[in-house]
């Protein structure tokens, strides 16, 4: 047996071991919050009193660009929107696509190169990690193999996701799902006004008879009264054509229609100002295919065009939705295997975190 004073030597070294350890462990949890693995959070104070703890990408000073998790700009992650004011969420699908597929590791790939991002717009000032809680929710799960499946369940997982009023920032994915984004955006929001740039309209009747597909969502939107059709713009619409006048069912429907060719060495500044007016202060979703700029910027598409738009008047047409009523966006169509640099999924990101900037809510800090 031990004696007394044993008892008492083994029950002081256990003590202090786990004292110890939990020391250890707070000091770890302390760095990996600072360096984003655990995902860091800034306090925003309004008046000296602290009002709110946000997420908060973490500085490539504090976690080196190719560690961490491969999340959104490296945000923290979680399963659902509760208490999220917008959201990134991926949706890997690309048996939509009618030409070069890879879609499915857009998602991916657009994560990867977000590592660049920083927290604020220097040309803005748009700072939206001091105004939004916001965080990566992951990717939607859908079926590979049924793409009428695969519609639904993005339908359903987006109903989810916009049911408190979180605005959905998805990563594509061809863009047949913008049609079931739309579905659940109506249950929320009504029909809405849309920002629709792209190389092609998109508002095929079938293809190989098949009514689903990417090039085809549009049209369905239409039918299923989810557009406010006097507030649709289209923009960047070029390329050969099946007929001498592809874009007349979009113009038919009352949709603004503006071809590549119309924009070429302009800003879009002053466009940007009428779609504004155009928009007014109903609810609108921003649908950005990578196609609509031209090859030399994005070559890691599917349908790839010539003549397209520049990556500046990609970074103009987002900005100038600043003070929209935006209720959602998505960025498809980023096949990264014909871009081995991937600049392609780079320039995604970007568009992607200037969306985030040109949600309501945001705090621009200059400008």
């Amino acid at each position: 047996m031990l004696s007394d004073i044993s008892v008492k030597t083994v029950t002081t070294l256990t003590l202090t071991k786990i004292m110890a350890v939990a020391a250890v462990r707070a000091v770890a949890t302390t760095l990996r919050r600072s360096s984003g693995f655990l995902g860091g959070s800034r306090s925003v104070s309004t008046s000296g009193a602290l009002q709110q703890k946000f997420n908060v990408p973490p500085s490539g000073n504090d976690l080196p660009r190719p560690g961490g998790i491969a999340s959104m700009m490296r945000l923290p992650v979680q399963n659902d929107t509760q208490g999220l004011d917008a959201c990134f969420v991926g949706i890997p699908l690309d048996i939509g696509t009618s030409n070069r597929s890879g879609t499915r590791f857009g998602p991916r790939q657009i994560r990867t190169e977000s590592v660049m991002l920083r927290p604020y717009n220097n040309w803005t000032g748009a700072a939206p990690f001091d105004s939004l809680q916001v965080a990566d929710i992951g990717d939607v799960f859908i079926n590979m193999y049924d793409l009428k499946d695969a519609v639904k369940k993005i339908r359903e997982a987006y109903s989810k996701i916009v049911a408190n009023g979180c605005k959905p920032l998805t990563l594509g994915g061809d863009h047949t799902l913008t049609y079931p984004i739309l579905q659940a955006i109506k249950t929320k929001y009504g029909p809405v006004g849309l920002v629709h740039v792209d190389a092609h309209a998109d508002t095929s009747d079938k293809q190989l008879g098949e009514k689903i597909s990417h090039g085809t969502p549009f049209r369905r939107a239409v039918e299923e009264g989810l557009l406010d059709c006097q507030r649709v713009l289209q923009i960047g619409l070029r390329g050969t054509g099946y007929s001498s006048d592809d874009y007349g069912w979009s113009r038919q429907q009352g949709f603004r229609v503006v071809q590549a060719e119309e924009i070429w060495y302009k800003s879009l500044a002053p466009l940007m100002e009428e779609v504004r007016a155009q928009m007014g202060d109903g609810p609108v979703y921003l649908s950005f295919d990578i196609d609509a700029l031209d090859p030399a910027y994005a070559p890691g598409t599917g349908t790839p065009e010539i003549g397209g738009l520049t990556s500046h008047q990609g970074l103009e047409i987002i900005r100038g939705c600043r003070g929209l009523n935006l209720v959602g966006g998505d960025l498809v169509e980023v096949s990264p295997a014909y871009d081995p640099s991937g600049n392609t999924a780079l320039t995604a990101a970007n568009l992607l975190f200037e969306m985030l900037c040109v949600l309501p809510g945001v705090q621009y800090r200059r400008g």
